[in-house]
């Protein structure tokens, strides 16, 4: 009995300082909320020269004209760069005061400049944000199609009033002649262009 009185003292006596020590110990820090990430700035293209960046003048002339049908049709104001330039030239005098004036007066702020990038579907979009005039002084490597391929991919630039705002690809696969490739090629940016780079209606 004596030693049961003697243990209900020592804890009459331990239990305040138990009690303190429990409430000054730290509180467990509360988790940080992860910054959101920023959403991208919405394109919102209503008007293009649409420059194609191909050595091969047939298929510079097919992608050009392919794509101001399938940006005028989703009410886009297109203009081909070959309707400003004949074939051959420098694309870099689509930069100069004189073509700048004459844009602007059609009504025209935006460059979409497309090329392809590869055979190969693996290709992602590249981060490098090249000012107007490297862009339009890149050579175009590849050609619309190769006996050998059964995918390609297209980048896409766009630059609005002289600045870089948006890039893209568009990949395309199950080819088999140049017909699949153009056949594709309007199909997907159909797509994309109606879901992501037009304002929504």
């Amino acid at each position: 009995m004596k030693k049961f009185v003697l243990v209900l003292g020592i804890f009459a006596l331990i239990a305040p300082l138990m009690a303190q020590t429990e409430t000054s110990s730290p509180q467990k820090e509360e988790k940080k909320e992860k910054p959101k990430k920023k959403k991208k700035a919405k394109l919102d293209l209503t008007n293009a020269l649409i420059i194609g960046q191909l050595d091969n003048a047939e298929d510079r002339y097919s992608l050009e004209i392919n794509l101001t049908e399938m940006f005028t049709s989703n009410g886009v104001k297109s203009i081909p760069s070959l309707n400003i330039m004949k074939l051959g030239s420098d694309a870099i005098i689509l930069e100069s005061d004189s073509v700048k004036q004459l844009m602007a007066s059609k009504g025209i702020d935006t460059y979409v400049l497309v090329s392809v990038r590869g055979y190969d579907r693996r290709f992602k979009v590249t981060d490098r944000r090249d000012d107007l005039q490297t862009a339009l002084s890149a050579a175009g490597l590849f050609d619309l199609f190769r006996a050998d391929i059964v995918s390609i991919s297209f980048e896409f630039k766009f630059y609005r009033n002289g600045e870089y705002v948006h890039g893209d690809m568009i990949k395309c696969g199950n080819i088999s002649d140049r017909e699949t490739v153009l056949k594709r090629f309007r199909s997907k940016v159909t797509k994309r262009l109606t879901k992501k780079w037009i304002p929504k209606r």
